[in-house]
């Protein structure tokens, strides 16, 4: 949190959001929201950044899994990612790139994904712009309720972000199920 208020904090916020796409913990939002709501006019700025980041991020990580995926395996079971990689991989097979689409919403972390679409090979520039759709909406979704709400949304994000990021994923599964079977 005092990164978001350092006089580097976009560099911060750039470095935490391509990392947490291919290895860190963090989501960028933690920084996002609070930086968002310093400033409303840099606020869309930020979201930019942080997208374009995290895609940059999930592009190393696809390529850590496209290229790598066999020396790192051990280490995504022991860290406890072991079911989330299998649920990722689960959703390539059932749902293609829309699983990407949904992956920059859901509260499963995104650098999994990534991973897991490296290591199966998946088409790259499809999961380029699914990466930015997905990672651009949540981030500019984000900023919108931060500026719209100001400080009393932020704690309501802050509460509610696994909710809210499984709603999304549940009407976009909803959607995607319903145009398949009609």
């Amino acid at each position: 949190m005092r990164w978001a208020v350092h006089r580097h904090a976009q560099w911060y916020l750039a470095g935490l959001s391509f990392a947490e796409s291919s290895f860190f913990p963090i989501p960028p939002d933690v920084m996002l929201a609070p930086m968002a709501l310093a400033d409303n006019k840099k606020a869309w700025r930020y979201a930019t950044m942080t997208t374009v980041a995290s895609v940059a991020g999930g592009m190393l990580g696809y390529l850590i899994g496209y290229l790598a995926f066999d020396a790192i395996e051990p280490w995504v079971m022991d860290a406890g990612y072991g079911d989330k990689y299998q649920l990722a991989v689960d959703w390539f097979e059932q749902w293609g790139i829309w699983a990407i689409l949904i992956a920059g919403f859901s509260p499963i972390p995104y650098k999994i994904f990534t991973v897991a679409a490296g290591a199966i090979s998946m088409a790259f520039l499809p999961f380029v712009l699914a990466s930015l759709a997905g990672r651009g909406a949540r981030f500019f979704l984000v900023t919108a309720l931060i500026v719209w709400g100001g400080e009393r949304m932020e704690h309501t994000i802050k509460k509610y972000v696994d909710w809210l990021g499984w709603g999304l994923v549940i009407v976009i599964i909803a959607a995607l199920a319903w145009h398949q079977f009609y």
